[in-house]
């Protein structure tokens, strides 16, 4: 039987919800993201921490043996190399518990979807109505 669980309504919400360690590599992560966008805004969707600037820029969400970053980025050559060990279905990225959460590559990430939200952006400003 399933039962009714309340849906965070905040990103401290969403984190107090998972033990301790998990909580500090959240937090971790949390942090990353924002230096990296420092101009986005926290928000929940879809169940999940998100980060949002000129549309959704990244969610992340913990499962019991990893951290999932989402939506799938485009990747190609060296780069896509760099995601191989983290890829997931749908081209998402999970992030093992039990390793260290390569910040570099996930600052990298957050960097890269911070400039295609940019660019989609000013394509719709560009476009007639």
């Amino acid at each position: 039987m399933k039962t009714h669980r309340t849906t965070p309504k905040t990103i401290d919400a969403y984190i107090s919800t998972f033990p301790s360690d998990v909580q500090a590599i959240l937090q971790t992560l949390r942090t990353t993201i924002q230096k990296a966008a420092p101009a986005a805004e926290e928000t929940i969707k879809y169940q999940m921490p998100t980060f949002v600037l000129n549309g959704n820029l990244v969610h992340f969400a913990a499962w019991k043996k990893h951290i999932g970053l989402y939506p799938p980025l485009k990747a190609s050559g060296a780069f896509r190399e760099e995601l191989a060990p983290y890829a997931g279905p749908k081209g998402c990225l999970k992030f093992p518990l039990d390793k260290p959460m390569p910040l570099g590559l996930i600052r990298k990430i957050v960097k890269i979807r911070v400039e295609e939200n940019r660019n989609k952006a000013a394509r719709r400003s560009d476009s007639p109505r």
